[in-house]
């Protein structure tokens, strides 16, 4: 039975993030859908700062697509060109400089993420667990988004080690996925089931349960009974969050 089975009718959800200050849920979109300021604080450009740049990306993507209002800023004072760069390569969306972000837009929710054991300043703490092995960027040119890929498996709250074996693996994930992507694009389009898009809102509104959302895809790819047209238009929306640029092979020959 795929793992979407088990889920109801769609409901709109919330996203809910772990304050590291009270190890307790809260809301991170207020409840009239004001302004929410994610900021995040890097001391760096090593691979734990570059997975604190990735959840914040995440949470800025989660709360866009449940329609609230972001201002993302990046704040730092250490190699900040550097990490600016390789996010970019890992398909962070650009962050505002964090400088001056003191005065404020009048939000209604900030949510500061960092790595664990950083400073605690005013609002929601979103504490990102440390990276260990290689440099913040794949190896021998190999796809970045291998890279992404093997951080989003692993929950934010849990260390990840990078290696050879973990970015082939990804590497090796991303390119069947592609390439399915690309076929499935070629049958007659049909919607994301209810309870498959249920299932992958709950993942993502809990805690930022990337984890969840990949395995949520995974049933998918195997379904027998999922039309391919509602399989391309599932992997097509959950990127919407993940970024891992999954529709890249549309177009390519057979």
């Amino acid at each position: 039975m795929p793992a979407y089975a088990r889920s109801r009718a769609y409901a709109r959800l919330v996203l809910r993030i772990t304050d590291a200050r009270t190890g307790e849920p809260v809301d991170a979109a207020p409840a009239r859908r004001g302004l929410t300021r994610v900021e995040a604080h890097t001391q760096g450009a090593d691979p734990t700062n570059l997975r604190v740049l990735l959840v914040a990306d995440l949470l800025v993507r989660a709360l866009e697509l449940g329609g609230t209002p972001v201002w993302a800023l990046l704040t730092g004072d250490r190699r900040q060109a550097e990490l600016r760069a390789a996010g970019t390569a890992l398909g962070v969306r650009p962050f505002e400089d964090g400088g001056d972000a003191g005065t404020g837009l009048g939000e209604a929710q900030v949510l500061h993420v960092m790595s664990e054991g950083g400073a605690t300043p005013d609002g929601v703490r979103v504490a990102v667990a440390p990276v260990h092995g290689e440099a913040p960027g794949p190896a021998d040119g190999a796809d970045p988004a291998a890279l992404r890929l093997t951080l989003l498996a692993r929950p934010r709250s849990e260390p990840v080690t990078v290696g050879p074996t973990a970015l082939d693996d990804a590497a090796g994930t991303l390119g069947r996925w592609r390439r399915a992507v690309a076929d499935w694009a070629r049958r007659p389009s049909r919607p994301v089931p209810d309870a498959v898009r249920a299932d992958l809102r709950t993942a993502w509104e809990d805690d930022l349960d990337t984890a969840g959302v990949l395995g949520v895809l995974r049933a998918v790819e195997t379904d027998p009974d999922l039309a391919d047209g509602a399989r391309f238009e599932t992997y097509a929306y959950a990127d919407r969050l993940l970024g891992l640029d999954l529709t890249r092979d549309l177009g390519s020959p057979a």
